[in-house]
Formats: structure tokens, sequence, C-alpha cells
């Protein structure tokens, strides 16, 4: 291998987080050598910046296949008797595949892929529900060197058009349907309606995921999963990638224009995805993690690439998080010995509405802690969380970062001090900052999220839009990358993120974020959530405007408007009082939680809403256009 440094002696965070930024190349070194990640061809040199740390190459002259080090490697070891994943249906049922038999259905897939003509380099689309056939087709295209595109599964037509249409991509992976609170969704048809704009997509593999005899399929071109899989062999050969090719593009949407199709390779994603889990969150071989996600998101290819390179097993769930009841959820930590479970604080918000009692109708012993991520905390729901679920004895592991990072910025720790909703730290090998306008750092108030160095799994850019990239994170300092989050650290070092920079709210000079707002209004007891925005206005620069949803039991009154308006003037100042607050049915989100702060501000003020690909439900724009 490259030339190695000895591995730190000493416990992480202290010494360690200064010398990972310092040196990168023996952190990032040090990380391949921790992880035990093989390679068939050994690395010349860790990075090459001769092109700028915007575009850093990594593992130099390696050769290597993330699959031999998720599957390949287990076999023949203890670990291959070892649960890969556990799954469960909405309506209870449930599934285990140990490696040794994910690696065997893996290499059934990747021999049906191959007949297909399919190879290295081929961009394969993933429209799936959470299943283990996602998982299985997930792994298999890595290891023909196909390259990924994951689409959220609840993506309408022009999402999935414009993603397989960037990409170029050569065949799709979907199902029949899954269910939702007892209800089927149909999916081939929405594929269906949208291959028929992608002229590049030859093959569709349909799983029949709810067993539909109706399901629509065009010969010559689809075919369903048993048929693909039928005769094929236990035993493929994994392609022997480059370290840098490409593995993986995932598309994330940004405050303008059509979404970016962000690049990873192979030595990048799965590394930092799998040592944020092996490092701050400290999950071990063996342990059982369970993020709530889907394959479209990050967290969802993240859980995969990280459980399976620590020998660790994942869970995934195809259903509401709260359905049949609210504690379907904390069962599902019992039923599956999770030790490791991430949500978003909004599904917390919405559970600690039903009260403890089905919390503490649960065990929960095998919990060593819960990750969040998606959104800011309002500290009454954290302080829930830790004391009702967590039974105020273990850690939140705050995590924050996003899909061209590969994983988090920052985290919480095992070792480090926390108060609610923030953050023990930067994630190790993250020389992370906060700056002012003008580039320079700052503490003890708000600013800039910054990174000064590359990292492993930062992407390689956007799929054949280099200037956007640049543009995107590298123009405004140089040689800083600007992710575009609103952050502070205080003065125990402990750091906040405050929401997006770009949802910053500057009234005449003040500057806030929005969960700022946003956690006053949430504390009130007849408010469920709230989303709070900038508006322009002629003197001031900003306005605010917040959109709150009501608790069951509470209506929308004007005493209960002025009640709000007077609880922000109370802890904010006259000066930051909101324009108006406004009762909403609902709130546009992603399907990972995330409250979609422009798309409400573009509905409030009757502007283009961009790309609402990425939206849960596209009805709860009418509920803030209702609201307006």
């Amino acid at each position: 291998m490259a030339e190695t440094a000895s591995k730190p002696t000493d416990a992480f965070p202290f010494n360690l987080r200064a010398r990972s930024t310092e040196d990168v190349g023996w952190f990032w070194d040090a990380v391949l050598d921790d992880l035990d990640i093989e390679f068939y061809e050994d690395y010349d040199e860790i990075v090459d910046l001769s092109d700028g740390i915007q575009y850093p190459t990594w593992c130099v002259g390696g050769k290597m296949n993330i699959v031999h080090n998720l599957l390949d490697k287990w076999q023949n070891t203890p670990v291959e008797d070892r649960v890969a994943l556990r799954w469960e249906r909405e309506d209870g049922a449930t599934e285990e595949l140990t490696y040794g038999e994910l690696k065997r259905r893996v290499c059934r897939c990747a021999d049906a892929l191959r007949e297909m003509g399919l190879g290295k380099g081929d961009r394969i689309g993933l429209y799936m529900p959470m299943t283990p056939e996602i998982v299985v087709a997930f792994l298999a295209i890595v290891k023909i060197g196909g390259v990924l595109l994951p689409l959220f599964s609840g993506y309408g037509v022009g999402a999935i058009v414009t993603r397989l249409q960037g990409a170029d991509a050569k065949a799709l992976f979907t199902a029949d349907g899954f269910a939702r609170r007892g209800t089927p969704i149909d999916m081939k048809e929405t594929a269906d309606e949208a291959v028929a704009q992608c002229p590049s997509v030859e093959h569709v593999i349909v799983h029949r995921h709810l067993d539909r005899d109706d399901v629509p399929m065009t010969d010559g071109r689809d075919v369903f999963w048993t048929d693909a899989m039928a005769g094929q062999d236990d035993e493929a050969y994994t392609e022997r990638t480059a370290a840098e090719d490409p593995l993986m593009i995932i598309y994330t949407s940004g405050t303008t224009g059509p979404p970016k199709g962000t690049v990873h390779t192979h030595c990048g994603f799965p590394v930092k995805g799998a040592q944020d889990m092996y490092h701050p969150m400290d999950l071990k071989p063996g342990e059982t993690m369970y993020w709530m996600s889907d394959m479209g998101w990050m967290m969802g290819p993240w859980l995969v690439f990280g459980t399976l390179t620590i020998g660790a097993t994942m869970v995934l769930y195809d259903g509401a998080p709260d359905h049949p009841d609210a504690g379907r959820l904390w069962r599902m930590v019992d039923d599956h010995d999770v030790t490791h479970l991430g949500v978003s604080p909004t599904l917390i918000r919405a559970l600690k509405t039903q009260g403890d009692g089905p919390v503490n109708a649960t065990d929960r012993s095998s919990l060593r802690a819960i990750g969040s991520t998606g959104s800011p905390w309002d500290p009454e729901s954290w302080a829930w969380c830790f004391n009702t679920v967590l039974d105020g004895e273990k850690p939140i592991l705050n995590y924050s970062g996003g899909t061209e990072i590969s994983g988090g910025i920052l985290c919480g720790n095992f070792l480090e001090p926390l108060k609610p909703a923030a953050f023990s730290g930067p994630v190790p090998g993250m020389a992370t900052d906060v700056v002012d306008a003008d580039g320079d750092p700052v503490r003890g108030e708000v600013g800039e999220l910054v990174l000064r160095k590359p990292w492993i799994g930062m992407t390689r850019g956007f799929w054949g839009e280099d200037d956007r990239y640049l543009d995107a994170y590298w123009n405004r300092f140089e040689d800083t990358w600007v992710h575009g989050d609103f952050a502070a650290v205080d003065t125990d070092g402990l750091w906040y993120i405050l929401g997006r920079s770009d949802d910053t709210i500057n009234v005449a000079g003040k500057r806030l974020g929005p969960a700022e707002i946003e956690a006053l209004l949430n504390g009130h007891a007849a408010v469920a959530e709230s989303a709070a925005i900038g508006v322009p206005h002629d003197v001031k620069g900003s306005e605010i405007v917040a959109f709150v949803v009501l608790e069951p039991g509470h209506d929308e009154t004007d005493p209960l408007r002025e009640e709000l308006m007077q609880e922000v003037v109370d802890e904010m100042g006259k000066p930051l009082k909101p324009r108006e607050i406004l009762f909403a049915d609902a709130l546009p989100k992603t399907r990972n939680a995330k409250v979609m702060r422009r798309v409400i501000r573009a509905a409030y003020l009757g502007e283009d809403l961009g790309d609402t690909s990425s939206l849960e439900d596209p009805n709860t724009v009418e509920a803030i256009q209702e609201a307006r």
C-alpha cells in the first residue's frame, strides 16, 4: 500500500481532530487502514492536489471495487454467517439475509445484468421501495462496475425523467408498487411514463413487491425480477475498477436551477460514510443501525455502504413510522435489536405529541444512541427524545453534512460533552470553520459554515456541469468550500446549525436563522411545527413571515395568532417582530423530512417554485398558498 504512518494512539477526538486536518493525506491513509479497505492494486499516492483542492484525485493509481470490501472479503470468515440486512414491511412481514446469502443474491443479479449487456460505466436507475431487492440491485450494479442512480420512491414522472435523461441511464430497476398506511401506491405506471421520455433506457427490471397481477409490461424491454434471476449462478466475478471510477450519481436539489448530479467514486462516498459510522458514531461490527431514509436520499446509500464496510447489520423498513400507531418505531428498535437509530427532529416532534406511553411500552435497551439529521432541533423536542426515549442516559448524535459531502461535516460523539441541539464538533478529517461575510473566522456569532481542506468523500463535481459545481461551492472565497449552512460556535466550543444560509433572514442588518423563530413557535403547546422565511421589505431588507401547523384540537384563531406573535416579540425583540403568522394545514417537506423553506417563500411571494421534485407531497404547496 502507499506509505502509511502509524495509526494514532490517542483516543478520539482530541489531538486526532487537529491532526486529521493538518495532514489530510496521513489521516485518510490511516482511515483506509483502520477500515481495512482492500485494494486489488495498491495506490501510489493517497491524494494528488495538482489540479487544485477543488479537484483532488484520491488513491492515485489504486484499483478497487468497493463491493469487494462489502461482501467478497467477508466470505469464508465468521462474518459470512452474520446478518447483513433485516427488513420489515408495514404489514409486519420480515426477512433476514446473512452476508453470505446477500452475496449470492447479488451475484445472481449481477449475472442477470451482464446477460442484458450492461457493464462498466453504465448508469442504472433504482426506483424502488425499501426492500431487500433494492439492496441486492444496488450492490449488483456496483459489482459489474456500473454507476448507481438512486431515485426517491415517491418521485413523480418529471423528476424521474430529469435524472434518467441527465445521467443517460441505460436501465432501471422498479417495482409494481408499495403500501403506505395500508393503501397501495403504484410505481410501474409512473416508471413507464418516465421511461417513455428516456430513449437511453433499454431495460426495465420489475420487482413484484405487491404481487399485482395487472402490472403493465413492455415486450423486449421489461422483465420481472424473478424471471431475470432464474437460472443465474451464485458466483459472479467483481469488476476490477479504478479507485476513482464513478460509482454513483445522486441528484440533490439546490436553491436555484435544476437538480445537481453529484458524482461519487469507489474510494470516496463509501469510505467517508463508513468512517462517520465507525468513529464519531462508534458503530461496531455486529451492531445494528436503522436510519430512516429512502434510497433516493444520501442516507440510504450511506446506510448500505457504511454498515457493510464495518461488518454491521442494516435495518430497512418499508412503511410509515407511526403506522398503525405511534409505538411502531420503538417496537422495531426492540424487535431488531437496533443499537443506532437515525431519525429527524421533525419526526420526533410528531411522535412527541402522542405522549410518553408508546415509548414507555417498549424496552429500547439495545439502543446505544440516536442519530439525527435533516433539520435543526428545537430544545423541547430534543429534551423529550433524550429524557423519554433515551432515559437521559445515552447520547443524541446530531449529524449534519450533505449529499455532496458523502456524510457529515459535524457530528456528536461519545467522548465530548453535549448540549441540547448542539454538535460536539467537526467529524475528524473535516477542516471546518465559521466565517463572516468577508471570509474571516468568527466565534460566538452566526456565520457561514465552510471547509478549508479537501476530504475523501467530497463530490468529484456535478455530472456534466463543472462550472456549476465551482459556482455552488468554491467561487465565493478562495480555495474554500462554502456549504450553504448558517452555523455558530459557542463559548464552550460546541457547534450549532441554524438552517440553510440561503434561508438566512436579514432584518435591518440583524441576521438570524429560521430555526431561532421556529424553536420559539414550536415551544407553544398549540403548535405542532412551523417554518419561518424572510420576505422583501423596502426599508428593512427583509421581514419575517411564519407558517404554523397546529396540534389536533387547537383552532386557528386571531387570539392564538397574537399570542404567538407576542412570544416572538418577547424573546427576539420588536425589531424582529414577524410581518405575519399564518396557519397552514401542512408544510412542504422532502421525504427525509427537510422543510423546503425556499418553496414556501416562493409560494408565499407568488414566484416560480423551481425544482419541486424532492417534495414528499406536492399538495402541501397549496396549503401555503391557501394560508397566504
